[in-house]
């Protein structure tokens, strides 16, 4: 998808501050972060949202979770607590329509967050 934004920082033509990459995800600093660690965790391939999601996405699930579990160890919140986010549709937030997690931690969270 030439003209999705995560699409094109998965392909390198827009630049990001990569934290971690595998062979089906990216994970990447928020340009707007929410909290001192923001970090997006993507997959490379498009899937516009969860509502998008089929069951032959299961790997890719399974790959996103395996990378959120990385990441806040490479940032050290996985014993201080984080919270995992994912925005659906227009009314929920979701700017760019392509499925990513938002890892957010590195101080105390208030609830409810919306």
């Amino acid at each position: 998808m030439t003209d999705c934004l995560f699409c094109r920082i998965v392909t390198k033509q827009i630049p990001a501050t990569i934290v971690e990459e595998t062979d089906q995800t990216v994970a990447f600093r928020d340009i707007n972060p929410k909290a001192p660690v923001h970090i997006l965790v993507i997959p490379k391939e498009h899937v516009a949202s969860l509502m998008d999601l089929k069951p032959e996405h299961a790997d890719i699930l399974e790959k996103l979770h395996q990378a959120i579990q990385r990441v806040v160890r490479l940032e050290k919140i996985d014993a201080t607590g984080f919270r995992v986010v994912v925005n659906n549709g227009k009314d929920s937030g979701q700017a760019v329509s392509h499925i990513h997690y938002h890892v957010l931690g590195g101080r105390r969270l208030n609830w409810p967050p919306g």
